[in-house]
């Protein structure tokens, strides 16, 4: 589980074991999703609140997150990005 980013309790990280589309998973305190990155559907349960700063981030860094999904598939390793911007 190579974690990409870290902020505010929230955790996330892509695995290298993946399927498509392409999608990060995200834990916060008990809680974890996956999203897809080019829809933003969300598979499991988190708190709003959570969500909205995840939605916020991810579209930040969707080129980043697009990039290190290519790596996770590919088997390199993964790049760190920025929490907060």
């Amino acid at each position: 589980m190579p974690v990409i980013s870290r902020f505010y309790g929230i955790v996330v990280f892509m695995n290298f074991r993946e399927h498509e589309p392409p999608h990060f998973h995200v834990a916060y305190q008990d809680q974890e999703v996956s999203i897809e990155i080019e829809t933003g559907i969300v598979e499991g349960k988190m708190s709003k609140r959570a969500l909205r700063m995840i939605f916020e981030w991810a579209e930040l860094h969707h080129d980043e997150l697009l990039d290190n999904w290519e790596r996770v598939r590919t088997k390199q390793t993964l790049h760190s990005i920025n929490p907060l911007s």
